[in-house]
């Protein structure tokens, strides 16, 4: 764990004020590269000058939102290289490796006790929500680094608070060339991919590309090395660029998309539930259900410095789309129901932040955003009819039509004061005001304090609290017409359906980082939260689309210790969590669920479907020259199960191995090999078992599997170091 206190460099800005001149950029350029100071002008002056405004501008820009005494963990370029498949592995298996994140089916990733609540950041600038969450979405490719902040976060950090996955993108102006790379191995995996940068005059650019296939789509319902029908395509792409105006302004300029299907892996062997006219059987491993995924987003960003101020605005814009389709007959032999489900978003805002330096104790930060979304959602569900107890009482289908449309409007703004009484104490305090229309219309003042106490060069101390507003997201809340279903197999045994609510929630967080030896760094992390309508999500149906639903109160609280060292090409990280995390009575979305686990819950604290009590990181690798060796595991005691999530699933561990050699073929260029092997032991284990809170089907982890690959690396030159942050 790497917390970040925010210190100001006042020698830094002032040398970089005067950085704008050809000798000041060479002088910085040739530091930053290890060289020297320059002695005489180059052809490669131009680039040089690029690379300090870029760098200038990079560390301007995270003096206007930086973590300022929460907690952040930083996953470096190096470490998503010595990872298990590298940047080959899907964008969840990053942030798996950080402190106090437990994984689950679908790529889903729980941070502190949390289901989802993440909030994706892309230098700085908000990503819009998707339908499907943005885990398997962002490609690890286009990664400089990537940070998770969380505990007590300051006020710039709004709505989605269990986490805020910081992304900083490769550039253009860091190094010219490209990679093309050919990668695959078990289960039919095949993933190719093209990466290119480069720069001109004032122009930079960054793009990548890829195309994966599986037979391994989604976890195994059976615990099989070979799920039938679970076939995944899905194709990726991400473009930067950036013009640099003057040496104190830049816009930049995000595009992405993501087009995406699914299978949905059969369970063989199951017994008809409902008679259908016309089909005397139907064999379950012959079901043909399938999901289809699209996301698209665009994001244009406007960054200027000036002596004290620094600015960056920012436009953006997002689509979203999700649609199930079932097996017509299977579905409604075996559930007596049939679904189409087509959801979309359409999400578009403004952002706005700034830093103001008053004096050498205080700096100022304010900031505004609105997001407007444009949520749709259309079914077509086919059912049987059903008499007063429910049963079949006719094997003739018929089909019901069912949509909404609602438009949600979120407004937040913030101002907060890094305050700097007396040396290597620090105090961040202000607050946020958020308002939102959608649902249900709310509003909140979130008040925040951090306070960061650096003992010692070696020793930091940190402890904040924050108000926290988590409205529900838009594009889930499901809005059926229940009334529709009465007298078909579909009818819910409960009709409530009390509308989707804010959380409300206090948290408390407490940490210390000790550098213990040169290179190596222990942190430990305490934090707790109370909340009113704490949110949760579930599957409940087919489709592979979660819905979100209010506990009346809920609780979470652990603890987190983690350890990291580097040592020349030797590196280490360790990662340890304890985590409980409950609440208490259901008071909207009650349709969904059963009326005797209603019952229970209404009178017993439950755990949450995505508690796991301990959770464990751990990775070592070692670089030497052009070859590196690395090995990594992630252990869970267990995610919950069993009615009203009473039991748990037992611990399992994985552990990964891997090897990388970089070589030259003479007349031809740069090449780098790589070979990964996953689930080393051949661990079967289960994430999920069918059973608990809002869970739809089991959902067995990957068997062990070889993958391998090699890319093709053209047109190089060494990359430069970004500031971080």
């Amino acid at each position: 764990m790497i917390i970040r206190p925010f210190l100001r460099r006042p020698q830094l800005h002032r040398l970089g004020r005067f950085a704008t001149g050809r000798s000041a950029a060479l002088f910085l350029a040739s530091i930053a590269l290890g060289a020297g100071p320059a002695r005489s002008q180059t052809p490669a002056e131009p680039t040089a000058d690029r690379v300090v405004v870029t760098s200038k501008l990079d560390e301007d820009r995270n003096q206007i939102v930086p973590s300022l005494g929460a907690t952040e963990y930083r996953i470096s370029r190096n470490q998503i290289d010595a990872q298990s498949q590298g940047v080959n592995a899907p964008f969840n298996q990053v942030i798996l490796r950080a402190p106090g994140v437990a994984g689950d089916s679908f790529g889903q990733l729980h941070v502190r006790g949390e289901h989802a609540n993440l909030q994706y950041r892309i230098n700085d600038v908000l990503l819009p929500e998707g339908i499907s969450g943005f885990g398997q979405e962002l490609d690890p490719r286009f990664l400089a680094s990537v940070s998770l902040i969380n505990g007590s976060l300051p006020a710039q950090f709004g709505f989605r608070t269990a986490g805020i996955v910081d992304i900083q993108t490769k550039t253009g102006t860091e190094a010219k060339g490209g990679e093309l790379s050919l990668y695959g191995g078990s289960f039919d995996t095949l993933r190719t991919s093209f990466a290119s940068s480069g720069s001109a005059g004032k122009w930079s650019y960054f793009l990548t590309g890829s195309y994966f296939h599986s037979a391994l789509g989604i976890e195994s319902p059976t615990g099989s090395s070979r799920p039938i029908h679970d076939d995944t395509d899905q194709a990726k792409g991400f473009g930067y660029a950036s013009y640099l105006i003057d040496s104190t302004s830049r816009i930049s300029l995000f595009l992405s998309a993501s087009v995406s299907s699914f299978q949905i892996p059969n369970s063989p062997g199951q017994e008809a539930a409902f008679g259908l006219t016309g089909v005397p059987s139907f064999d379950s491993a012959k079901l043909n259900e399938r999901q289809f995924e699209k996301n698209y987003y665009v994001i244009l960003a406007y960054q200027k410095s000036w002596s004290n101020l620094n600015l960056q605005l920012a436009a953006f814009g997002r689509y979203s789309k999700t649609l199930f389709k079932p097996d017509p007959i299977g579905d409604l032999v075996f559930n007596g129901v049939a679904s189409q489900v087509d959801r979309s978003i359409g999400s578009t805002g403004f952002q706005a932040d700034a830093s103001y330096t008053l004096n050498d104790q205080n700096t100022l930060r304010a900031g505004a955003i609105v997001t407007v979304e444009r949520a749709r959602a259309k079914s077509f569900v086919s059912v049987f009819p059903a008499d007063d107890t429910g049963a079949q009482a006719s094997t003739d289908p018929f089909t019901i039509v069912d949509g909404s449309r609602k438009t949600g409007v979120f407004y937040g703004l913030y101002l907060q004061d890094e305050w700097k009484p007396f040396r290597n104490f620090t105090v961040n305090f202000g607050a946020r005001f958020d308002v939102v229309s959608a649902y249900v219309n709310e509003t909140q003042l979130s008040p925040r304090v951090n306070v960061t106490y650096e003992l010692s060069p070696a020793t930091t101390l940190h402890a904040g609290y924050a108000r926290y507003f988590t409205p529900p997201p838009l594009e889930l809340v499901k809005n059926e017409t229940l009334g529709k279903f009465v007298g078909t197999t579909n009818q819910p045994e409960v009709f409530d359906n009390s509308p989707v609510k804010s959380e409300r929630s206090h948290y408390f967080d407490l940490g210390i980082t000790q550098k213990v030896l040169p290179g190596w760094e222990i942190g430990v992390d305490g934090y707790y939260k109370i909340a009113r309508n704490q949110l949760d999500d579930g599957q409940f149906g087919q489709a592979l689309i979660l819905s979100p639903f209010n506990y009346r109160k809920g609780k979470v609280y652990g603890v987190e210790v983690t350890s990291t060292y580097q040592n020349g090409g030797f590196s280490a990280y360790a990662n340890f969590a304890f985590s409980k995390a409950q609440g208490k009575d259901l008071v909207s979305g009650q349709f969904l669920f059963a009326r005797d686990e209603l019952d229970y819950i209404r009178n017993h604290a439950v755990f949450l479907d995505h508690d796991q009590t301990y959770t464990i990181s751990a990775g070592v690798s070692y670089k030497l020259n052009e070859t590196r060796v690395s090995a990594d595991l992630l252990f869970g005691s267990g995610l919950r199960r069993g009615f009203a999530n009473t039991e748990k699933l037992p611990a399992y561990y994985p552990v990964n191995l891997g090897v990388e050699q970089g070589f030259k073929v003479p007349g031809v260029g740069k090449f780098k090999a790589r070979f990964d092997v996953v689930n080393v032991f051949n661990q079967i284990f289960q994430l999920r078992d069918g059973s608990g809170i809002g869970v739809g089907a089991a959902q067995f982890g990957a068997h062990r599997g070889f993958y391998g690959g090699i890319a093709y690396e053209f047109g190089g030159t060494k990359a430069v170091a970004r500031p971080g942050k």
